[in-house]
């Protein structure tokens, strides 16, 4: 028997929709997302450090991680290896997730670092600093070459 509440929540929803509106959850769906996987965010001046808690992988291919300039997504699914028992209370997320994470600043694309490790998910991003500087034009000494025309009627 599941004693979660919030693996009935899409019915619920249903329901819910079609009585209040699709916009009804809209305030729930951040808090709906961190009940699923926890996670942290850290920042200085130039970097972010996400870690993500996901217990039950076997492999880090079983995760995707997604990156967008303002915010990055997380996808897999988290088994955890219990067969052949009935569950009794579910404190560990397990099942299919997505998540998608707000980045304080725009991060660079091109430079990101992810390592899985005793169940924690390590994300290494890096602040795009657009290059608005202008940039000085180095004229080079040549020879023109002109080819007059020949204007004159014969």
């Amino acid at each position: 028997m599941n004693n979660n509440p919030f693996k009935q929540l899409g019915d619920w929803r249903k329901n819910f929709d079609q009585f209040f509106g699709d916009e009804f959850w809209n305030g729930f769906e951040p808090m709906i997302q961190n009940m699923q996987t926890q996670t942290n965010l850290y920042r200085n001046e130039n970097e972010i450090v996400c870690i993500m808690a996901l217990p039950g992988l076997e492999k880090p291919d079983e995760v995707e991680v997604f990156i967008h300039p303002q915010h990055i997504e997380v996808k897999g699914h988290i088994r955890l290896p219990i067969d052949n028992l009935e569950l009794v209370e579910e404190g560990i997320f397990q099942g299919d997730f997505e998540r998608k994470i707000e980045l304080p600043f725009p991060v660079r694309e091109d430079k990101v670092e992810a390592t899985y490790e005793n169940g924690l998910l390590f994300i290494h991003l890096h602040r795009h600093i657009p290059n608005n500087t202008k940039r000085k034009i180095m004229i080079q000494n040549g020879v023109q070459t002109n080819k007059t025309m020949n204007t004159s009627n014969e």
